[in-house]
């Protein structure tokens, strides 16, 4: 096909362009890659990462996915002009189904950055992809969901930790501590070339290098340097490793800093500014001496790196979705209020990193996965991560509680205690009785902070260092276990840090006992393990729970969380640039959603739901059946059935209702009901008692394709949204769910609307993208 012919074939029968001047579709096709592919060959594999959306040229070809039984279903079929790939570039999920040429296939390959510059922005093209999109997903044999978790279990790569990007270039990590710099070189095309830098300066006479790539190390003495020198050192030192690995300042398109502290003001990593560096400074109150290490740092960078972006990625942030049950102490409620006294929470990237290890090695969805992740070093924190959230966690307000031991549940960190009586002149007298909390290792034994000197001397029968051995290990397992309950159940549970990597007696003695919770560690693979290199399985073979090793990579997560940020703010930035852009806001009350079993148990045999009024989402209603709900204290009575029916009955309370029935059921979005309460209901005709299902709804906006497009956000991605009013509030960790069935609305619950004064009809806008589930 000539260049003429190619112009007036894309001007003329792609529907796609069909609004576009002749203009933008040749800049399309020139930004755009030309790509042939013969009969049978696959042009996009289920769990691939969409980055391109195809337009067929010339031959055919098949979009299809297969179900458990391994039979292909066909979900469309690909002629000249027709379109790809729209699914999972629109929904950043990995992809769902195949498409395969069905002979020799002439494609249009356009690149994301391409789509998102020319064609979201134009309203036509937009519709067209949203109808597309509906029409696919209505072929498909399996619902959206069930696809998208496939696609998860076929990729080699489901989130992204390879951290390879459309961008050739350098990602650098920067962890300006008080004593070391930590550092990390992440190449976007070429993986296998990461560079991992420590540069400890406890020597005040001469400065300790060791950088590595791989299983190549190499270590270097220098001179005491000026932070300002810090690039030129990291270029001198690198060289070390050759040529190829040396670090050259004109490579690199990002820089991510870790920062210790981001107290209640940051649920997520943000791209730096001068607000958000002054912000920083001021959380400095609860990080003394890590904040202003962590700033001098960050204006090192931006002096030598003045056009690229930099973020800022937070200790705590991971943990921002602790709820106050669990992050609050037992002290009076305005030291909360007044002064942040709660607990925030550390070592977030690295509990994040193996989370998302975690669900890589099962392969399942992060979203479906309880996890235990021990994070045990020089600083020891576990985490509870329920379904892809922290909800618990065993560190405190600041980053020294618990330096070597995790502190007791519900008790005093140190660094609270000196806070209250330093700042607020609380006497000592009346702290004493809520004081309980741990020494060290080497408070204990008397010999070292070292778990394996400690295990020598154990080993030779000294009494204080099997004392402090047995105390670590003690509150290791005691707090799995409480994790373990906390949540309901656990799927993985993960040691990291050093002395969760090397040290296989605290391994073994930390799952000791825990077998009837179905965590049954292989001993002779522990004992074995040695150096692992990224992860290793460590569970029996017939073990109900995964135990694993992760090798802890914060500067890989510092990185991953870095080009999101920046992807975030990107999006964002082009969402506002075009308008301020509504979103209505909808108060959802208490109701049940019944199977049909339940809507028989409880309204008679072969009984169907009324409709009484539709509701704001196509195809649901109202119905006139209502329901009491009796719980072990007490009861609700009249609750709305809504319909239609369902495969699992799910009820939706409110947290101020938790009380009044006796149960406590998690913050979930709907028809996530793993390890939820159950709940006795009651109708006219009988009772139905379910075993589970039960949940406070997390508030979340209801999205088309199309609306997804016009705010440049993706299905389960998590956004701030401010609502006007005489109360004005932003909400946080609002969940965007993306489906062509669903019309625009953001639903609340009535706590959450009481709290703001909130009407239904009133509006909401997106503030801030957040992150993504």
């Amino acid at each position: 096909m000539s260049e003429i012919d190619l112009k007036r074939f894309f001007l003329e029968q792609v529907r796609l362009f069909e609004n576009f001047p002749a203009d933008k579709v040749e800049e399309i096709v020139i930004k755009s890659r030309l790509a042939t592919y013969e009969g049978n060959e696959a042009i996009l594999e289920t769990g691939d990462e969409g980055r391109f959306i195809g337009v067929m040229i010339s031959g055919h070809a098949e979009i299809s996915m297969t179900d458990n039984t391994g039979t292909r279903a066909v979900i469309s079929q690909l002629e000249t002009g027709d379109v790809f790939g729209v699914m999972s570039l629109l929904t950043g999920d990995r992809i769902v189904a195949d498409v395969i040429a069905g002979n020799r296939c002439f494609v249009l390959m356009i690149p994301q950055e391409v789509f998102n510059a020319y064609i979201l922005t134009n309203p036509k093209a937009v519709g067209y992809l949203s109808r597309l999109l509906a029409d696919r997903t209505r072929a498909m044999s399996v619902d959206l969901v069930t696809a998208q978790a496939r696609a998860v279990t076929k990729s080699a790569d489901p989130y992204s930790l390879s951290l390879h990007t459309n961008t050739p270039g350098k990602v650098v990590v920067l962890n300006v501590g008080i004593s070391q710099i930590h550092f990390g070189i992440y190449d976007t095309h070429e993986s296998g070339a990461d560079v991992h830098g420590i540069i400890d300066n406890a020597d005040k006479q001469m400065a300790h290098v060791t950088v590595m790539v791989g299983t190549q190390v190499k270590t270097a003495e220098h001179t005491p340097f000026k932070l300002s020198d810090l690039f030129k050192v990291m270029q001198e030192t690198t060289a070390l490793l050759g040529s190829a690995f040396t670090f050259h300042p004109e490579d690199v398109t990002a820089i991510g800093h870790r920062v210790v502290h981001g107290g209640n003001k940051f649920s997520s990593s943000v791209v730096v500014t001068p607000a958000v560096i002054s912000d920083i400074e001021e959380l400095a109150i609860f990080a003394p001496l890590h904040n202003p290490v962590n700033v001098a740092g960050i204006r090192v960078a931006l002096k030598q790196f003045p056009t690229i972006p930099h973020v800022a990625v937070f200790d705590t942030a991971f943990h921002q979705t602790l709820p106050p049950y669990a992050y609050l102490y037992g002290l009076p409620y305005d030291l909360y209020k007044k002064d942040g006294i709660r607990r925030y929470g550390f070592h977030g990237t690295s509990h994040r990193y193996v989370s998302l290890k975690a669900a890589e090695v099962v392969k399942r969805p992060l979203g479906e996965l309880e996890i235990i992740s021990c994070h045990l070093g020089i600083g020891a924190s576990l985490c509870a991560i329920d379904h892809g959230r922290s909800v618990d966690t065993t560190m405190g307000m600041t980053p020294t509680d618990g330096l070597i031991m995790p502190s007791r549940s519900g008790s005093i960190d140190p660094a609270v205690m000196i806070h209250l009586m330093e700042h607020h002149k609380i006497p000592a007298d009346q702290l004493s009785s809520m004081i309980n909390t741990e020494s060290g290792l080497k408070g204990i034994s008397g010999i070292s902070s070292d778990i394996h000197e400690i295990e020598a001397a154990a080993h030779e029968g000294h009494h204080r260092a099997l004392l402090a051995h047995k105390a670590f290990c003690y509150q290791v397992r005691k707090n799995i276990g409480g994790y373990v309950a906390a949540m309901g159940g656990i799927d993985v549970l993960a040691f990291t840090g050093d002395i969760g990597e090397s040290s296989a007696t605290v391994r073994s003695l930390a799952c000791q006992g825990l077998n009837y919770m179905g965590i049954k560690l292989d001993e002779e693979k522990n004992r074995n393990l040695g150096k692992i290199n990224g992860h290793a399985v460590i569970s029996a073979d017939d073990s109900p729970v995964t135990i694993l090793v992760v090798a802890n990579d914060d500067e890989r997560l510092v990185a991953w969380e870095t080009l999101r940020a920046i992807e975030r703010n990107q999006l964002l930035l082009e969402a506002k640039a075009e308008h301020d852009l509504p979103i209505p806001v909808e108060i959802s009350a208490h109701h049940v959603h019944l199977s049909q079993a339940d809507v028989e148990k409880l309204f008679g045999p072969g009984h169907q739901l009324t409709p009484k009024h539709e509701l704001s989402q196509p195809g649901q209603y109202a119905c006139a059946e209502q329901v009491h709900l009796v719980g072990p204290k007490g009861r609700i009575a009249n609750v709305r059935v809504l319909g239609p029916t369902r495969k699992e009955t799910q009820v939706e309370i409110a947290m101020t209702e938790q009380f009044k029935v006796g149960i406590q059921p998690p913050i979930r979005q709907s028809g996530d009901l793993v390890n939820t309460p159950g709940i006795t209901l009651e109708g006219p005709y009988g009772s139905s008692t379910i075993e589970r299902g039960v949940i406070c709804a997390q508030r979340h906006i209801h999205m088309s394709p199309e609306d997804a497009m016009r705010f440049r956000v993706r299905d389960n991605y998590v956004v701030r949204v401010r609502v006007e009013g005489e109360r004005e509030l932003i909400f946080g960790d609002v969940v965007v769910r993306v489906n062509p069935a669903f019309r625009l609305a953001m639903h609340i619950d009535t706590d959450e609307g009481n709290a703001a004064n909130i009407r239904t009809g009133m509006l909401g806008y997106i503030e801030e993208i957040q992150s993504r589930h």
